[in-house]
């Protein structure tokens, strides 16, 4: 056994701005190409191995288990789309899906487009994406990505003989989108060194990828573009966005060589979306102060803001998050108290309504509804106790239809056996922060309860209270797992969001704090019980409440974090760097870097006890770069003054998302939860 941890070498690194000098003795490990680099991940990772050698055999039974769960051979529910039924199906035993597609009815034979068990042969990592099938069905644009940096090489298939063309479009967001004349496709490309997807070219099919035109460049570097093609099939459509602006250009798909014309030009704090139906765009928008967003209309012509008028105005108790545009009707997703709610809103105003949902807390969405001509919607339910349902509505009879509902295979799971609810948490400031949790029905809720408390909070991204069968394995050993919707998230409002970013980022740390100390108080658990969790901005949440509260939490899984902000954030060569500055502050401004130096997880390590902890990470991670948890752990390991464990594990051949094969990242989770089921001694 391995029984010291590895000791990074410490070379000074003076880092020096607004007078200021921070000294990182562990720079040098963001230089990937250098042996002495991959020397120290190597041996983190063979200490990993010999610190949970002794749970080997229980990782391994912990992902028999999940995998007895699931449905090996289980098939998508079919969706129609310009003539043809489409379905993603898996083959028992297989890692990926299969791709294939029926024409005008199920009974039809099938047509396999793309077996990607096939086509990963050979790889360690891949990830087929971006799957767009030409207006006359004959033709598909594809992206694949063998390294997992989300720089995909787009490519094209003639559905009809199989053949894949020649040409090859490298760093692409693997996304593209036809014109109407099933030759011309726009796409995407990103900037090789910072991957901020910064241009569209158009591409004829067939031709050298170095003949592409480029039609338009985002200059600005806090923004980035993609292009798509609206649901009426009218328009093709490039978007820019940042964190707090966005701007549409807009091409009829009849004309792809054409110009593309503004629809409204940016402006900072104005946000919108444009649907196109008929003679009229519709735009969910924060014009006007709307900081809930609202629903205004305006014709083809005449796009420019001062044109809009509202269709839903604005309410302060509820969030106007999309809307879908059907023939008859139009349907909007809501969220009010922190709940998704599906509306209908007939065109000729005879009806307006809500789907009934009943659970105190669940997640509700409308589906991929590509047909503009039904009557029928598609929607997805679950809840922390409820598997996930597919469920067509009819609009006219006002029945649903279960489509599909997820199987949890095994023969033991009993959705009567799970209790959910919704409990909330008073923060430091008096704020109600709501807790989403779920645990068995024979769990006893006493202070020497195990409990798994989860937490995001940024980019307004909200977490809903969802089923998981992979969760299962916690809960059947008498964990609970809850979710806090801390600010940060979109859960109760935009304004909920903009408390929890910028000069307010501090609330989101408090108020995971503050939910820990809650579920302590209740007796629902103990600090010697309480475990935390969060991912990539989630893992700065952990980073932050580790330094600040070490003493509440038991154990701490932390993957792919975002720990060190300040060196992060004043390198703009860092992939995606330039366009978070809405969210963190631009550290080049002194305000904004003292406020981030207040929280940021690695220049805030101290000499203190931190609890039991193990870090993952990807060596080609695009999203948060793998030297970043890599020096943290190494700076954690320097200053701790506990005899907790401190592990590491990076996954060498993977990046942000983890492993690509569906069994690979149920082994992932087998890991993670066997660390915290060997803490609590119950394996």
């Amino acid at each position: 056994m391995m029984l010291r941890p590895p000791k990074a070498e410490k070379i000074e690194k003076k880092l020096e701005i607004h007078g200021d000098v921070r000294i990182d003795n562990y720079y040098w490990l963001n230089e990937k190409e250098n042996p002495k680099v991959i020397g120290y991940l190597n041996a983190e990772n063979t200490y990993y191995n010999s610190q949970t050698a002794h749970t080997k055999q229980f990782q391994e039974d912990l992902f028999q288990e999940m995998k007895s769960r699931i449905k090996e051979d289980d098939e998508s529910v079919p969706y129609k789309k310009n003539k043809y039924f489409y379905t993603t199906r898996y083959q028992k035993g297989m890692q990926y899906p299969i791709y294939a597609r029926k024409k005008e009815t199920l009974e039809a034979s099938e047509e396999i487009m793309f077996d990607v068990n096939k086509m990963a042969e050979g790889h360690t990592y891949f990830k087929l994406s971006g799957m767009s099938v030409s207006p006359n069905n004959k033709y598909i644009a594809f992206g694949v990505d063998t390294v997992s940096r989300r720089q995909y090489t787009l490519q094209f298939k003639n559905l009809e003989t199989g053949e894949i063309f020649p040409e090859k479009i490298e760093n692409t967001t693997g996304s593209s989108s036809w014109s109407n004349d099933n030759k011309t496709i726009f796409y995407t490309q990103k900037n090789p060194i910072t991957l901020r997807s910064e241009k569209i070219f158009r591409h004829v099919l067939g031709t050298d990828p170095s003949e592409d035109v480029e039609i338009y460049f985002e200059k600005d570097e806090t923004f980035s573009a993609y292009v798509y093609r609206s649901k009426s099939d009218k328009y093709l459509i490039i978007g820019s966005f940042s964190t707090v602006s966005t701007e549409y250009h807009i091409l009829e798909a009849d004309n792809p060589t054409g110009k593309f014309r503004i629809f409204q030009p940016r402006e900072r704090d104005l946000e919108y979306n444009i649907a196109h139906y008929g003679v009229s765009f519709y735009i969910l928008t924060n014009k006007d102060n709307a900081t809930n967003f609202k629903l205004m209309k305006t014709t083809e012509e005449a796009t420019l803001k001062e044109n809009w008028y509202d269709v839903i105005p604005h309410r302060e108790e509820v969030l106007l998050e999309d809307i879908s545009i059907f023939k008859n009707f139009l349907v909007v997703e809501e969220r009010f108290n922190g709940l998704n709610k599906i509306r209908i809103i007939r065109w000729n105003d005879s009806e307006d309504f809500y789907l009934p949902f009943d659970e105190e807390t669940y997640s509700a969405g409308v589906y991929y509804n590509p047909e503009f001509d039904t009557n029928i919607i598609r929607y997805g339910y679950n809840s922390m106790t409820t598997p996930s349902s597919v469920i067509d509505f009819n609009v006219d009879n006002k029945t649903k239809e279960i489509k599909k509902e997820q199987e949890v295979l095994g023969g033991k799971f009993n959705k009567q056996n799970y209790i959910s609810e919704r409990i909330w948490a008073t923060s430091k400031d008096g704020t109600k922060i709501p807790i989403s949790l779920v645990h068995h029905k024979n769990t006893s809720l006493t202070k020497n309860t195990p409990l798994l408390l989860y937490g995001y909070g940024s980019y307004g991204y909200t977490i809903d209270a969802g089923f998981s069968t992979t969760r299962l394995s916690l809960l059947d050993r008498g964990f609970v797992f809850a979710i806090a919707h801390v600010r940060g998230s979109e859960y109760l409002g935009r304004k909920w969001y903009d408390e929890g970013k910028l000069f307010h980022k501090m609330n989101t740390f408090t108020d995971f704090i503050d939910c820990a100390k809650h579920l302590i108080s209740i007796g629902y658990t103990s600090k010697n019980h309480l475990y935390a969790s969060g991912g990539s901005a989630g893992g700065l949440l952990m980073g932050a409440v580790i330094n600040m509260n070490p003493e509440l939490f038991h154990g701490v899984l932390v993957s792919v974090p975002f720990v060190d902000v300040l060196t992060t954030m004043l390198d703009d060569s860092i992939p995606l760097t330039t366009g978070e500055y809405d969210e963190w502050g631009n550290p080049n401004e002194k305000e904004y870097y003292d406020y981030m130096k207040l929280y940021s997880p690695y220049d805030n390590v101290s000499r203190q006890n931190y609890p039991n902890m193990l870090v993952t990470t990807g060596l080609h991670d695009s999203q948060v770069q793998y030297f970043e948890p890599a020096k943290w752990v190494a700076k954690l390991r320097e200053f701790k003054t506990d005899k907790n464990i401190l592990l590491m594990h990076t996954n060498m051949e993977a990046g942000h998302g983890g492993a690509s094969g569906r069994f690979d990242s149920l082994k992932e989770t087998a890991r993670d939860y066997s660390f915290l089921i060997d803490l609590e001694g119950k394996s």
